[in-house]
């Protein structure tokens, strides 16, 4: 901060954005496109109220909200500003002319038939969803430092965690210390933590619970902060009490799930499918005897939404660009017994990651 209090961080060039969106429909057959979903109206903008819309053309950029946001708006630059009032969906149809792309996979269907009943012959609605989400999945320097501070935060957590110890906690009272150092933090969950012991860590996604977390056994914990918009995702599994209290089935999928990790983050590359890099890492396990045992995909984007493309896994076709900033959190889980998972959330560089934002040790750590 300087002495002014203000934040000197870059800021996103919400302009080049909307240029680089202008340019792709450009070359395509629509005439514009009606964006909805707050998530892109807000990569697009900058607006964080509750209600807005963009309406894009390569000629034209409309930004469409209410009364209540009429001086927000006022502050986005490259963007015309028109209040709505009335019907918010009447309002939008209003400015519909010629060929309309609409986020169809973000829009309800009644809201799709209510905008062509109100557009009337002004208007042709063509489905086009994806098409920001697509824009968004090459993260620009002001974004990777966004999710690097996310990042930052839930290692700091983690270690608070680790220091802390886990043994005769509840799974439970280890997720709401998390959360609650996160919201100290001006910060908030980007997902419900998973804090999954013993036999529960079986179970990819355990709910937190009141079991008391013992000695001996594999506690998997996934987290993540969202600070400032940006998400961020890690998991690391721990053992707890002395080294000599672990199973040697535990210390064994383990090392195989540490394996598969540093495999899938040495395959990530540009031009490879998501299958490719999924096929990688899930051989290691697979070859040991446990592919049955690997029930979920590799990894996926991070970025305003803690899921969002490309997808790492058996059937993704996305192809990785560089730039983008995927996880890679292969597992192994073993029912009514444990569970492994080891993720990391990196930038796709030319050759493998070009930066890894999870910073914590993947050596297996015994916390008291």
């Amino acid at each position: 901060m300087s002495e002014a209090g203000k934040d000197e961080r870059p800021r996103a060039d919400h302009i080049a954005r909307a240029d680089r969106l202008a340019a792709r429909i450009e070359q395509s057959d629509e005439d514009s496109l009606l964006v909805t979903d707050l998530t892109n109206v807000s990569w697009l903008t900058g607006f964080t109220g509750t209600n807005g819309a963009c309406l894009i053309s390569p000629e034209r950029r409309l930004f469409l909200t209410d009364f209540r946001y009429a001086e927000r708006a006022e502050s986005i630059p490259g963007w015309e500003v028109e209040i709505v009032s009335g019907e918010w969906l009447k309002g939008l149809a209003e400015r519909l002319a010629g060929r309309v792309a609409l986020e169809d996979d973000r829009i309800t269907l009644r809201q799709a038939d209510r905008l062509r009943e109100l557009s009337g012959d002004r208007a042709e609605l063509i489905a086009a969803g994806g098409s920001v989400e697509d824009l968004r999945r090459v993260k620009d320097p002001v974004e990777i430092e966004a999710i690097a501070a996310a990042a930052a935060l839930t290692d700091s957590i983690y270690l608070e965690l680790i220091e802390r110890g886990l043994s005769g906690r509840t799974e439970a009272e280890v997720a709401r210390h998390a959360v609650a150092r996160m919201r100290e933090e001006g910060a908030e969950p980007s997902f419900p933590p998973i804090v999954a012991s013993g036999p529960n860590g079986a179970s990819p996604h355990a709910e937190p619970g009141d079991r008391e977390i013992g000695r001996g056994e594999l506690v998997t914990i996934d987290m993540g902060s969202q600070l400032d918009g940006y998400c961020s995702d890690c998991t690391r599994t721990f053992a707890t009490g002395a080294e000599t209290e672990l199973d040697e089935t535990s210390r064994e999928i383990y090392e195989l799930t540490l394996e598969a990790n540093l495999k899938g983050l040495d395959a990530l590359a540009p031009g490879l499918s998501g299958s490719e890099v999924d096929g990688v890492a899930r051989r290691v396990i697979a070859d040991a005897g446990y592919g049955d045992r690997f029930g979920h995909g590799l990894g996926h984007g991070v970025g305003l939404e803690i899921h969002e493309a490309p997808r790492l896994g058996p059937r993704s076709e996305d192809e990785l660009r560089v730039g983008e900033v995927v996880t890679v959190e292969p597992g192994i889980y073993l029912s009514g017994l444990t569970g492994v998972r080891i993720e990391d959330m990196v930038v796709v560089g030319e050759h493998g990651p070009s930066r890894n934002f999870s910073t914590l040790p993947k050596d297996l750590t015994f916390v008291a």
